[in-house]
């Protein structure tokens, strides 16, 4: 099943980047490191590692995994002309499947944002024992979606999508999505990563109606594909849209938060 068919441009243009409070978080798990490896797991079009670059030292190297290469040359476009000396490595493959080419390959730090719940979440966590460096933590991060926040305009947007695509949350071409069965609390304490942080970052954003909908376009429920009509609910969406802007903005307001888990009694 493909998710993300032909979205690339959307997913970079109008995901939601980290917040500069997480950006501090992952840093600090690298602070003092000269040569520091960042592992990205489902990485998209590269936003952990946009948003990790400016606190990277000059020799470190970014590893981004994801089975979407156009996702990838989408992240590496974007990473290029900010890279400097640091180095950028992209692997096209399931991240179950992710081998490191190079011997003795350890990461610094492990990354999982926003993606967690599309994965093979054990086989995930033993990857990441495999080659994360013994200290290395594993964050796990995610602030949820327009799907799942609460507020008047979301309800009346999902509703909206709902009358299109049918009440299920859709995923792909033709699957609908389910909730993960277990809390990714529960499967990082069945994993050598079991010393668990939570660290939970308020936020709020604005959005225009342009933004909402080109998000959208780069959801796994509401992409172009799904709809028989794509432009009737686009046009639908933007007269519900403006209808509920304030001042021209929609305000979203949730929080984001980081499972930053360890191996038992690695060094912090």
């Amino acid at each position: 099943m493909t998710l993300f068919d032909s979205v690339h441009h959307h997913y970079a243009r109008y995901r939601p980047g980290l917040p500069d409070d997480v950006v501090r978080l992952l840093a600090s798990e690298l602070a003092g490191a000269g040569e520091p490896r960042l592992l990205d797991l489902g990485a998209g079009t590269g936003q952990v590692a946009l948003a990790m670059l400016p606190t990277l030292p000059p020799a470190a190297r970014i590893d981004l995994v994801d089975r979407d290469e156009q996702m990838l040359r989408t992240a590496l476009d974007e990473l290029g002309p900010r890279l400097g000396t640091r180095t950028a490595t992209v692997h096209a493959v399931p991240v179950e499947e992710f081998t490191p080419s190079l011997a003795g390959y350890r990461a610094d730090l492990v990354t999982c944002c926003r993606a967690f719940h599309w994965m093979d979440r054990p086989a995930v966590l033993a990857l990441a024992d495999r080659v994360a460096a013994p200290a290395a933590p594993v964050a796990i991060m995610g602030d949820g979606s327009l799907w799942t926040h609460e507020a008047a305009w979301t309800a009346a947007l999902k509703g909206l999508i709902q009358s299109h695509l049918g009440t299920d949350r859709r995923a792909g071409s033709t699957g609908t999505y389910r909730e993960p069965a277990r809390r990714y609390e529960d499967d990082l304490a069945d994993s050598a990563f079991s010393e668990i942080t939570e660290h939970r970052f308020p936020f709020v954003r604005a959005w225009t109606v342009g933004e909402v909908l080109g998000y959208l376009r780069s959801t796994s429920f509401a992409r172009p594909g799904l709809f028989a009509d794509h432009a009737r609910f686009e046009e639908q969406a933007r007269v519900l849209l403006e209808r509920r802007a304030r001042d021209e903005v929609l305000r979203e307001e949730g929080v984001f938060t980081v499972l930053l888990a360890r191996r038992p009694g690695a060094a912090q």
